[in-house]
């Protein structure tokens, strides 16, 4: 065999030409995926922003346009870590005190709104008992139980825990309620013909079957949590980003409220869209 006929044998092989058109169909139809999904909130944006930077660059507008918060704002921006001591802090230790706080106060919220949840759903007693309390208390606004909590703790820290805890606590036990009750009544027939213990029949039946209820309760409860801390930070002081809001209002610093409220509303969507991606881990476990 000649050198000309092995260097054609080692060459690869081009693909055919029905795996090439395959190919570039597939990513035609990604890309269009992309730009479907995409395109539309950037369009919507960029409207909004136009129509923003037109509004407020009328003389006598009271509000910065979006340039001028970015001008206004842009030392925060590029330094969110500084730290001069007391209050004077970047925005990231603003929000990393605020999140502290909630993520506190969420999760005991979690466990007892579950565990309640729970009970009023298996017990009948339970549920003539603790509903009708429930049902009045979770009307109650969040930042109505921050004089009490600031008596019974004497503390701004567990007061701001406790109001996330006592707003974020009545969708996560009224959800996980309505998911035991929904339980479909062959599941609990095999429970008893199999004859699973307590602890099975929580692991096995009651967890699987209220999944999708609890983590609709814990979205609401996440959320619920981040509005509290923002209007309890404005009271209690302190760092966090909503006593942040609060010091530039005081101070007529308007571009940093804004700013404060673009990171207040990125932060609450990645909440949503953590606890949705924890619900669809566990749904599939």
């Amino acid at each position: 065999m000649n050198s000309t006929t092995s260097a054609a044998l080692a060459a690869p092989c081009p693909p055919a030409p029905g795996r090439v058109r395959a190919r570039l169909a597939s990513l035609g139809l990604r890309l269009k995926e992309l730009g479907t999904a995409t395109l539309p909130p950037l369009i919507g944006l960029a409207l909004i922003l136009g129509a923003w930077q037109f509004l407020c660059s009328q003389p006598g507008a009271s509000l910065p346009p979006p340039t001028k918060v970015l001008t206004d704002t842009w030392a925060l921006i590029a330094d969110p870590f500084f730290d001069r001591g007391g209050v004077d802090k970047g925005l990231f230790w603003h929000l990393s005190a605020s999140l502290k706080r909630v993520a506190l106060g969420f999760t005991l919220s979690a466990i007892a709104g579950v565990a309640l949840g729970v009970l009023i759903g298996q017990s009948a007693v339970a549920y003539r008992a603790l509903d009708p309390i429930f049902q009045v208390l979770r009307t109650v606004p969040p930042l109505a139980w921050l004089p009490i909590s600031l008596a019974a703790f004497r503390n701004a820290d567990p007061s701001a825990i406790f109001v996330i805890f006592i707003t974020s606590i009545w969708p996560i036990i009224l959800n996980t309620a309505v998911g035991i009750r929904n339980i479909p009544e062959d599941y609990r027939n095999v429970a008893r013909v199999l004859r699973l213990s307590p602890a099975e029949y929580f692991l096995r039946i009651m967890m699987p079957a209220t999944v999708p209820y609890i983590f609709t309760g814990l979205k609401i409860g996440i959320g619920l949590s981040w509005l509290a801390i923002v209007a309890a930070e404005m009271l209690i002081g302190g760092v966090g980003i909503g006593f942040f809001i609060w010091d530039a209002w005081n101070s007529s610093l308007m571009s940093e409220i804004i700013l404060a409220l673009v990171y207040v509303g990125l932060v609450g969507f990645m909440l949503d869209r953590l606890i949705s991606w924890i619900g669809q881990r566990v749904a599939r476990a």
